[in-house]
């Protein structure tokens, strides 16, 4: 009934396994790839026929987690898998681009991928085993694709690199760096880094590319036992229209591309077009005449920078766009900046909270709190469009998460700085690199908060035009850049080293020596973009905004702990509402007490502090009647705590009767004569004077009349 091919290597000291034929018979390639007991189900469908009306590749990867795959039942009412996670997101653009490259020019069958995650081993991450499947299943699908590609995750500690490496591993280490690429070359980077050096990057990268060469003849001889037929495709070509195109809009688009500003050149270009559109259009699809255009225009555009070195906006292939820096553009925000590089500006706010707005995640390796959340905005009026203004897309997900990885490990520890941080970037124009943007404007926002990062963190965007005749990397790209160029390399850091690296390579890899150039020169670009954000700020402000919780951390006994929160949290209620202050306490009776207003804080502490201090031999209080009997009075004066005031000791001579000098209600002030060893107290109203409070006990009580 089955016909199953199976396939197994030993890597990184555990056992990768590809096998099919015996689940999805019905899809064009179906592949269950095993790391350890991580498992992964990963299956490709194409259509036989193109999509009418798009000019693009209609390629859809889909990863999903299922919650049986680490033995839990999903949380929320309907107990089922819903939207996708942040990490599904991720995963599912980390398989995306290093295949996308790989399927040819023209081609426009619509392609869906899904990756299923069904056994979790909680130790080996199952994004590299579904990059490795959807491989494999693209492979023996028959569909046009160039692969096979392979990708690893590297680590580095002790100055060792390290392959595959657990999630303990990653948090001990200083490095957690993707790779993905074909036997050849390197198609795509992603990583996060503790401000390591160019050289130790580039040679993680090379690390893992070696490492992950078995696995790619792997799959070449599974595919060589079960692949199918391939299919029969030819990149469309149209030499007569190619030269009618070129013979309209060549000195157009020529003129065009000699515009520096943006606006003036995209309608220039649209003019140019149109007039293409207007005379052909009679004999000619728009997706075809689009498709020439645009292959015109990269003709235009590359051969200018590779033999010429002139940019669109006439920068050397070096030079960073004009950078303006500015901070504290919010008057009711807890810090803000408005970062503007050419034309691409983000405007960024730093919001600081409490635990209590930490982000609760359910993962399948458990339920975690996230403490930092980078959020990352593009609405259409960026680019100077109309459309859609909903929940935030793959793209948007993707540029926060790169701007996240870039500023986290400059964070400060949060034992030495106890808030919550969330920042937005608001992409309010963009032509270029607004996720790098992103965190120039994220460092800037958290400085101006008083947050007291390690070092401020810049980053920068890397272009690639790759010919025959050569190639040049660019710095700081332009939108058209990247749309006609080869290459999209985003580097962000400190002055010390590289905190996030991302490259997304759009033809089939670059070498070692391409990416060595472009470290060197993103390393110079940073340190000049650096320069221009010293000139708003440098380092965190000395204290946070006038608008941001002050946070008074104290420490209390943990059999304490109890007393503080009260019966149902009666008590922790009644201290928040009365001081007007957040208080959150930890299970090690760490207490941490947020409040706008120092007056605030400070009645938050106190009554805290009444509860579990206790009291000492000689203090004097400020207490309240609560209890008249006939031998003297009881007084609340320290939290709960009551003591007695005997008859004795309220007043100087003798008191006929406790109602004569006090009644229930009355303000008094005592001193704490004993504490016996059952805990009750006694206290002395005599010993204090009542008006100043002063300690009275050793002064000789003033002479009668007359004596």
């Amino acid at each position: 009934m089955f016909n199953i091919t199976k396939k197994s290597i030993e890597w990184g000291g555990r056992v990768l396994t590809l096998e099919s034929g015996r689940v999805a018979r019905q899809a064009d390639g179906a592949v269950i790839a095993t790391y350890g007991d991580t498992v992964v189900l990963c299956t490709v469908v194409g259509a036989k026929k193109a999509k009418a009306d798009v000019d693009f590749f209609p390629l859809t990867i889909n990863y999903q987690e299922k919650a049986f795959a680490a033995g839990k039942i999903p949380g929320g009412f309907f107990k089922r898998e819903g939207r996708p996670t942040e990490k599904e997101v991720l995963t599912s653009r980390l398989i995306d681009r290093p295949i996308r490259p790989l399927f040819p020019n023209g081609f426009y069958n619509e392609v869906q991928v899904v990756c299923t995650l069904l056994s979790h081993d909680l130790y080996n991450d199952p994004d590299m085993v579904a990059l490795i499947g959807a491989s494999a299943a693209l492979t023996i699908s028959g569909v046009p694709f160039m692969g096979p590609v392979a990708g690893a995750r590297v680590g580095y500690n002790e100055g060792q690199y390290t392959l595959n490496p657990g999630k303990a591993e990653l948090a001990e280490g200083q490095l957690d760096l993707v790779v993905a690429g074909t036997q050849s070359a390197v198609l795509m980077v992603e990583s996060e880094a503790q401000e390591l050096s160019e050289e130790v990057m580039l040679g993680a990268v090379m690390f893992g590319h070696r490492e992950f060469q078995p696995v790619i003849n792997m799959i070449i001889d599974f595919a060589e036992q079960c692949a199918k037929e391939p299919w029969n495709f030819e990149s469309p070509k149209d030499d007569e229209l190619e030269a009618k195109v070129r013979e309209i809009a060549e000195f157009d688009l020529r003129a065009a591309y000699k515009i520096l500003g943006k606006q003036e050149r995209s309608n220039a270009l649209e003019a140019a077009k149109s007039k293409v559109k207007e005379a052909l259009s009679e004999y000619h699809d728009e997706k075809t005449l689009k498709n020439q255009l645009k292959k015109l225009e990269q003709d235009i555009v590359r051969t200018a920078y590779v033999l010429d070195k002139k940019r669109i906006d006439g920068r050397s292939m070096s030079d960073v766009r004009s950078i303006v820096s500015e901070v504290g553009v919010l008057p009711m925000t807890h810090g803000s900046a408005l970062f503007t590089r050419g034309e691409t500006q983000a405007l960024v706010v730093a919001t600081l909270g409490t635990s209590q707005d930490e982000q609760r995640i359910d993962a399948l390796d458990g339920e975690y709190t996230e403490n930092f959340m980078l959020h990352y905005n593009f609405p259409p009026y960026s680019v100077g469009e109309t459309g859609r203004m909903g929940s935030p897309g793959r793209r948007e997900i993707g540029h926060g998460k790169l701007a996240w990885r870039a500023v986290r490990p400059l964070l400060p520890a949060k034992a030495d700085f106890p808030y919550t941080l969330r920042v937005v970037s608001e992409i309010t124009e963009s032509n270029g690199s607004s996720s790098m943007a992103t965190v120039c404007g994220t460092s800037l926002s958290l400085m101006d908060a008083g947050v007291p990062l390690l070092r401020p963190v810049a980053g920068i965007a890397m272009g690639l035009i790759k010919e025959k005749e050569g190639f040049v990397v660019l710095s700081d790209i332009l939108g058209d850049e990247d749309h006609l160029g080869d290459m999209d390399f985003k580097v962000a850091g400190t002055d010390k080293g590289i905190t996030a690296l991302q490259m997304d390579i759009k033809i089939d890899g670059i070498t070692e020596e391409i990416m060595k150039v472009a470290l060197s020169q993103a390393h110079a670009g940073r340190a000049h973009i650096l320069g221009e954000m010293a000139k708003a700020l440098t380092a965190g402000r000395e204290s946070v905004g006038a608008t941001a919780p002050r946070i008074t951390t104290m420490q209390i006994a943990k059999d304490k702990i109890r007393e503080v929160i009260g019966s149902g949290g009666k008590v922790i209620r009644e201290i928040c509402e009365v001081s007007g202050a957040k208080v959150d306490i930890e299970d090690d009776g760490t207490i941490r007490i947020a409040a706008t207003s120092e007056e605030s804080g400070k009645k938050a502490y106190d009554m805290i502090y009444a509860i579990v201090a206790e009291p000492e031999i000689g203090q004097i209080h400020e207490g309240t009647v609560v209890r008249v009997v006939d031998f003297g009075a009881f007084v609340n004066f320290f939290g709960p705590k009551d003591g007695l005031v005997h008859i004795s000791e309220m007043a100087q001579g003798r008191v006929a009767k406790v109602e004569d000098v006090v009644k229930e209600g009355d303000k008094v002030k005592v001193k704490v004569l004993e504490i016996d060893p059952r805990g009750k107290i006694r206290l002395s109203m005599k010993a204090v004077d009542q008006a100043t409070g002063e300690d009275i006990s050793n002064k000789a009580p003033a002479k009668a009349a007359g004596e």
